[in-house]
């Protein structure tokens, strides 16, 4: 700091007052710039040759690359004149190369271990059993999430502020450590998932970690560029980290459900407006359960408890358990799932669902119910095809056993048809192909 300060005042003084005594081919501002670029530079050269400690391992990079390059030279009243000078860089290219590969290393390693410390606090509040605090209705436990993130961009920042390239390459040893960090991250959850089920808050815990995701998502959505390859495993390890989630306060639910499902086959659909009821009335108690998770969440389990709720209805319908000849019988079932479809899609739309890609799969199968003409129920096989390009004939196999009407024939008509219009890709959203057929 002395020598820095030294150097601009004297440099001032040299400018301003002992130039105009030399003719301009004596070039004595160059002198005196080079003879004190040449001092301050063998000084940098032999601090960073001894040992130092990581904090002055950084003070010294961020004069060479930030302070002595951009502050000192670029003085207002100097840095014309400097332009001029050809002084070059306070450090060798290969000494410099070996200070910032210990500044990154040890920043790494200080940044690795700090993430792992706040991980086991965060294991150890679980292990309390307190209820997580809320925010805005929604249970958070985002101290691990505001900590990790805040650790890693102050790491970015400060590497940045010493020159881009140490700010890139620290970066993206950071992504890889956040990666690995969330892997941990996840083992924990899972671990805790399994051993900690009668934990008088177990779930509010659950819902407090798939919330805080959510921060984590944000960031690296955000902050993170698309050719980072950490970038997408990041999101994916997140993505495990809700779904498993998901899956445990989905349980309970899908269990209850059962049941009611079974009641539609033994019924043969006769009361299927009261199941249906039932159906909605046992979801809905859990719903609430579900309403502290954070909004991009709530949907995200809205959504699979909508694929749910209508995958059952139609493995009920693929059961082959009811065969009807009578066009009148058939048209009934038709009008009772109508209905039945109908009631789904209100209560789950009210609820927050956004899966309107669902709604038209049991209508469809109802119409087909209903018509009669052959060439009419190819048309319409040929539309839920194409709306759900992975129904398999299996499907549409069991499925056509509720019409006994159909001659042999007629049914290897309409299953050949259903083999020339469905396209060979998966959807992203799968409905049938998670539906096997026994």
């Amino acid at each position: 700091l002395h020598m820095g300060k030294t150097m601009r005042e004297d440099l001032t003084v040299v400018l301003k007052y002992i130039k105009p005594l030399y003719p301009p081919e004596f070039n004595v501002f160059s002198t005196y710039a080079e003879l004190y670029h040449n001092y301050f530079a063998s000084q940098a050269k032999k601090n960073a040759e001894s040992r130092l400690e990581d904090k002055d391992i950084y003070l010294l990079l961020s004069w060479v690359h930030n302070i002595y390059p951009k502050d000192m030279r670029k003085d207002h009243f100097l840095a014309a004149e400097l332009d001029k000078v050809k002084l070059g860089s306070l450090l060798p290219s290969s000494l410099s190369k070996e200070l910032e590969e210990k500044y990154l290393d040890s920043e790494e390693a200080t940044i690795k271990n700090s993430l792992s410390k706040c991980l086991d606090k965060e294991i150890q509040r679980w292990k309390e059993d307190k209820e997580p605090e809320k925010l805005n209705g929604h249970f958070q436990s985002e101290l691990l999430a505001i900590f990790v993130i805040q650790s890693i961009y102050s790491g970015q920042e400060r590497a940045q502020d010493i020159s881009m390239a140490v700010g890139e390459e620290l970066s993206h040893r950071l992504s890889k450590g956040l990666l690995a960090f969330l892997k941990s991250y996840k083992d924990a959850f899972e671990e805790f998932k399994e051993k900690s089920k009668k934990h008088r808050y177990y779930k509010p815990i659950l819902i407090a970690n798939i919330n805080n995701c959510w921060n984590f998502r944000d960031y690296t959505e955000k902050n993170m560029a698309e050719k980072d390859d950490n970038k997408a495993h990041i999101l994916s390890t997140l993505g495990d980290i809700e779904n498993s989630g998901f899956d445990v306060l989905l349980q309970q639910l899908f269990a209850q459900l059962k049941p009611s499902y079974k009641k539609f086959t033994e019924n043969k659909w006769d009361s299927s407006n009261e199941i249906m009821n039932e159906i909605i009335k046992t979801t809905s108690k859990h719903i609430s359960d579900f309403r502290t998770l954070k909004d991009p969440f709530y949907h995200a389990i809205i959504e699979k408890i909508h694929a749910r709720l209508v995958k059952e209805y139609i493995v009920r319908l693929l059961k082959k358990k009811v065969s009807l000849k009578s066009p009148v019988q058939q048209q009934n079932l038709a009008q009772h799932i109508s209905e039945n479809a109908a009631d789904l899609e209100a209560f789950c739309t009210s609820n927050g669902s956004q899966a309107t890609w669902l709604n038209s799969a049991l209508p469809k199968l109802a119409e087909i119910i209903r018509l009669q003409d052959l060439g009419a129920i190819k048309i319409e096989v040929a539309t839920l095809a194409t709306t759900y390009p992975d129904i398999r004939k299996k499907h549409l196999e069991a499925f056509l056993c509720i019409k006994a009407n159909l001659s042999h024939s007629e049914r290897k008509s309409i299953l050949g048809y259903l083999a020339d219009s469905t396209a060979s890709t998966l959807p992203a959203a799968p409905l049938f192909s998670n539906i096997n057929v026994s």
